[in-house]
């Protein structure tokens, strides 16, 4: 088992490694020991998964469906993944585990001070990892509450694992009837933040590869509505070298996304009037943004997709950072063509929240 098993690992701790934790908590846990400004999380770790999986003895029946399933026939897939979700969402926690991650948990509201609301993660083995096949396919639940409500999540974000695009890969020399060959899968559960705006940051021009250009596009309310492409984003370029803004776009927004406490879940809401017009991030913001990506590329020696989040106070927060993939992917597939520059940057976009989604 990874990291000799240890169930639950702090983004704080030194010496964390995506074995056990994933690419996403990984990266979580460098950006915090860098200095960086990243929200509180721990990692249910992968060894946490496999010590569920063997308790429940649920790798005989995945390897059994993974190995019989036709991954060209869509409908067989679809049930495959809903029978692999059932199996899972409905097996108990093994007692040591789930008293461990309710007291991480626990610990988490003891360390912030108050109760708290977290966005669940997935965070694939691969996952954030430059060049990863799956980044964006696994799924993430926003403003969960509660232990017991963390720990259903944790268990979907599991069986998401298994989800119909994953089920479909088949690797070269892979017995996927084993037991033994199952994927592994940590979760990351990270405070959520209140965003007033939020959105992500390239730090080149996704466009053209320009590496003295920074591009960032942003939205009122938690940056889902730019991930999911529902909201139309403000935009700013601006220059890496010199550090001014050289444009700045007004989106279209009328609506944002945000916590609504009568129902329990983040939803899609009308934009307060006084706000729409209004870009979601100043220039002074803007510039500061910037150069919170500019620090991250330093850090890690090459251009970055990254996620942030602006609070009510006006606190940059850093969310994720990985790798940037919109132009390099482009470059892969051979196209540099401006006109599959807005598919190359939607498929980046999903990378971030994944299937994002509020409590259910």
């Amino acid at each position: 088992m990874a990291s000799d098993g240890a169930r639950i690992l702090w983004i704080d701790q030194p010496g964390i490694d995506s074995a056990a934790v994933g690419g996403k908590v990984k990266g979580l846990a460098e950006m915090t020991g860098a200095g960086f400004d990243v929200p509180l999380a721990f990692g249910v770790t992968t060894a946490a998964f496999e010590e569920f999986v063997a308790a429940a003895g649920l790798a005989p029946k995945i390897a059994a469906i993974r190995a019989a399933l036709d991954p060209g026939d869509v409908a067989a897939v679809d049930r495959a993944a809903a029978e692999i979700a059932a199996l899972i969402e409905s097996a108990p926690l093994p007692e040591a585990l789930e008293a461990e991650i309710r007291a991480a948990y626990a610990e988490l509201e003891s360390r912030l001070g108050a109760s708290v609301a977290v966005a669940v993660r997935s965070s694939g083995v691969n996952e954030d990892l430059e060049g990863a096949s799956f980044a964006g396919q696994y799924d993430t639940y926003l403003w969960i509450e509660g232990a017991g409500s963390v720990i259903d999540h944790i268990r979907r974000c599991w069986s998401g694992l298994f989800n119909p695009a994953v089920l479909t890969y088949r690797p070269d020399g892979v017995d996927l009837a084993s037991p033994d060959n199952l994927p592994g899968m940590a979760v990351g559960v990270q405070q959520m933040v209140a965003a007033r705006s939020a959105g992500v940051m390239f730090t080149l021009d996704p466009l053209n590869g320009d590496r003295s250009r920074i591009l960032i596009e942003s939205c009122w309310g938690l940056g889902e509505g730019v991930v999911k492409g529902d909201i139309s984003p403000d935009r700013h370029k601006v220059d890496k070298v010199t550090m001014e803004v050289l444009e700045r776009e007004a989106g279209a927004q009328e609506e944002e996304y945000r916590f609504e406490s009568g129902a329990g879940e983040v939803q899609l809401g009308k934009l307060p009037a006084e706000r729409q017009g209004e870009i979601s991030i100043s220039e002074e913001e803007a510039l500061a943004i910037a150069a919170l990506g500019k620090r991250v590329e330093r850090h890690r020696g090459a251009p970055q997709d990254l996620e942030w989040a602006l609070d009510a106070s006006g606190a940059l927060h850093l969310l994720q950072a990985r790798p940037e993939t919109v132009w390099s992917s482009r470059q892969a597939e051979g196209s540099a063509d401006s006109a599959d520059a807005g598919d190359a940057v939607g498929r980046v976009m999903a990378t971030f929240l994944g299937a994002g989604r509020g409590a259910r």
